[in-house]
């Protein structure tokens, strides 16, 4: 088991290109199942463990998969699916192997899915999918920790989401493409990365309008066709190591982001003092000499996005007042509070809002990563601490940064992996 071991206190430089999105690429490489003939070519895949994961899942369903990740390119050749369950052992792994019911469904008519497991947020139900496909027709029931889902043909129709759900609005993407009829999502999610999943599917021969707006109508078609894409990149990559560089002073651009898809989080760094460049395809910033406190409300998109809280918390350790940042996506997202506590840091959380007031310095501790975004705030807040700090568990970082210490490395900083 690796852990990171970082010596606070150098300032960045330089340049880093992020890696494409892992939460576009999973959800695509799920719909890739819907193509029956052909080989799907798909461009900017990061080699993560969760990559890998969907991987190994896809092959059990009888994809053929061959992934070159020096390369980034994968080829996925679903024409012989021949299985229709995806069982616990795989789906334990990521909460993001549920994607898959939608495909299978659609493809065999029945599905036995796994509930799934991943990074522990608190309550993550998958009743908004269970009630989209039952409203599309289908059976739906849950048996000794399995979904089975029956339908011969789904069927168009209006389906209403109490509040924007990422996967569910792929999931249900993937039941509407080839239904009968039109379906409409009425308030969708309108992540980047959802924009993505239906820009692929449009490419294979979907017919998906409004992606990216809360209503998302789709046109069911007969099939789909194989296709090469390219899958965007990783706004959240990006937004951690814009956030590095505000604790730890410098300068860096960081390209393969649209600054597009970070515009809330660009401000509320500007608010924090950063000078911030917006270029086609990168984006340029400057730490400022003193943190000024911020107040931000974590929101699906376009809010202030729940996956750069914990960074956001780690830069707000080092402001110069008091902060207040709010948590409305999940609940228990604040575990990465108490390990920076071990910092020195000075917060406080009540009623999913924490409080923070800056301290004039963190000191280096052993902590531990509970999770991939409260481990990326670990890993910011270790930049800002002097002496020696010790990150556990990093293989939680693994699944959502590929080679984390070794991009920030070639920035300046002092970020070793070792084996524990």
């Amino acid at each position: 088991m690796d852990k990171f071991v970082i010596r606070g206190g150098k300032k960045l430089s330089g340049k880093v290109k992020v890696e494409g999105a892992k939460n576009a690429a999973l959800p695509i490489i799920a719909a890739a199942l819907l193509i029956k003939k052909g080989e799907t070519i798909l461009s900017n895949i990061p080699p993560l463990r969760d990559i890998y994961t969907i991987i190994e899942l896809i092959e059990h369903l009888g994809a053929k998969v061959t992934f070159d990740p020096e390369a980034r390119k994968m080829a996925i050749d679903a024409s012989g699916m021949n299985n229709n369950e995806a069982p616990y052992d795989l789906m334990k792994k990521m909460r993001a192997s549920f994607l898959v019911l939608g495909p299978i469904l659609q493809r065999m008519g029945e599905a036995k899915i796994s509930l799934p497991g991943g990074c522990s947020l608190g309550p993550r139900p998958v009743n908004y999918h269970v009630r989209g496909f039952t409203r599309m027709g289908a059976v739906v029931e849950e048996k000794k920790g399995y979904i089975i889902a029956r339908a011969k043909q789904l069927i168009g129709t209006t389906i209403c989401f109490d509040k924007p759900s990422h996967t569910g609005t792929e999931n249900l993407l993937y039941g509407a493409v080839m239904a009968k009829g039109t379906t409409r999502i009425i308030n969708a999610a309108c992540d980047p990365e959802v924009v993505d999943v239906a820009r692929f599917l449009n490419k294979a021969g979907a017919k998906i309008k409004g992606a990216g707006t809360p209503e998302i109508t789709i046109e069911g078609v007969k099939e789909l066709k194989a296709v090469r894409y390219k899958v965007m990149g990783d706004r959240l990559e990006a937004g951690t190591f814009l956030m590095a560089t505000m604790v730890s002073g410098g300068t860096i651009e960081v390209a393969g982001s649209e600054t597009s898809d970070l515009e809330i989080v660009l401000k509320k760094l500007e608010e924090a003092g950063a000078t911030i460049k917006r270029k086609t395809g990168a984006i340029a910033i400057t730490a400022p000499a003193k943190i000024q406190p911020v107040d931000a409300v974590t929101f699906p998109f376009p809010g202030f996005p729940t996956d750069l809280q914990a960074c956001l918390v780690a830069v707000l350790t080092r402001g110069s007042g008091l902060s207040r940042v709010r948590e409305t996506v999940f609940e228990d997202r604040f575990s990465h509070v108490m390990e920076l506590s071990r910092l020195g840091a000075d917060i406080s959380v009540a009623a999913n809002e924490a409080a923070i007031s800056g301290v004039k310095r963190l000191e280096g501790a052993t902590i531990m990563a509970s999770d991939i975004r409260a481990g990326a705030g670990l890993v910011i807040a270790g930049l800002a601490a002097t002496g020696r700090t010790e990150i556990l568990r990093v293989y939680h970082i693994d699944r959502g940064y590929y080679r984390l210490e070794e991009k920030l490395s070639g920035l300046g900083a002092d970020i070793k992996r070792m084996n524990d």
